[in-house]
């Protein structure tokens, strides 16, 4: 089976975490002899070939960032930008979407789940299911085994689509793992917040941060 891979991330490829998650996924996903191709929404100049490909392929893979529980502004673009004549008059597609996000908690990204899971009825597409998957915000940050260990389980994910078709929401729930954090965690947590605050500072500097976190921007903006 050949899948269509679509990222749709603003990030470009080499600071993108969903990219190197789809790496590690395509792994899993070809072990069986089936075929991928990846495609990246960050280079506009190869929608008219996305688009293209999206019309020809019946198997269809959208893998996103979640951004405060939405999807990214350039995916909802992309979607706008099809020509929904073709895709009303052309066979059902059966189409997936794989989730990541910073927050470490399963409960931050099942609103986004849920969206995802009316979206394909818009597209004249059958839902495969959606994976999800949090604390990934540290991927391109973290470097060698320590990086290798947060997206190594994604392989299996790729057989487990490969072999099944979909995304079983049973193990989807077992892999996106904890859903809540407990009352433990939160309290360790809470004790370790100010180590965190300066890790976190670490973090943004490498990155190119040059304000502070504590910044609000918009406040101005916002009455009372």
């Amino acid at each position: 089976m050949h899948l269509v891979m679509i990222s749709c991330t603003p990030r470009a490829i080499k600071a993108s975490n969903t990219a190197k998650i789809l790496e590690k996924f395509k792994e899993g996903y070809e072990s069986f002899g089936n075929t991928t191709e990846t495609f990246y929404l960050a280079d506009k100049k190869s929608w008219d070939q996305i688009r293209m490909s999206y019309y020809e392929n019946s198997d269809i893979l959208f893998a996103l960032p979640l951004f405060v529980e939405c999807i990214p502004g350039i995916m909802m673009e992309f979607l706008e930008s099809l020509d929904y004549d073709r895709i009303f008059d052309i066979p059902k597609k059966k189409v997936a979407f794989l989730v990541q996000g910073g927050f470490a908690e399963a409960s931050q990204l099942r609103c986004c789940e849920k969206y995802l899971k009316m979206l394909p009825a818009y597209l004249n597409a059958e839902h495969r299911g959606t994976l999800i998957k949090g604390d990934m915000f540290g991927v391109s940050i973290m470097q060698g085994n320590t990086r290798e260990k947060m997206i190594a389980p994604f392989v299996e994910m790729g057989r487990l689509f490969a072999k099944e078709g979909h995304f079983d929401e049973a193990k989807v729930s077992e892999f996106a793992k904890p859903e809540y954090f407990s009352k433990g965690v939160i309290a360790i947590s809470t004790i370790f917040s100010p180590v965190q605050k300066l890790m976190m500072q670490g973090m943004a500097k490498k990155l190119g941060c040059k304000g502070s976190l504590n910044a609000k921007p918009y406040q101005r903006y916002v009455s009372d």
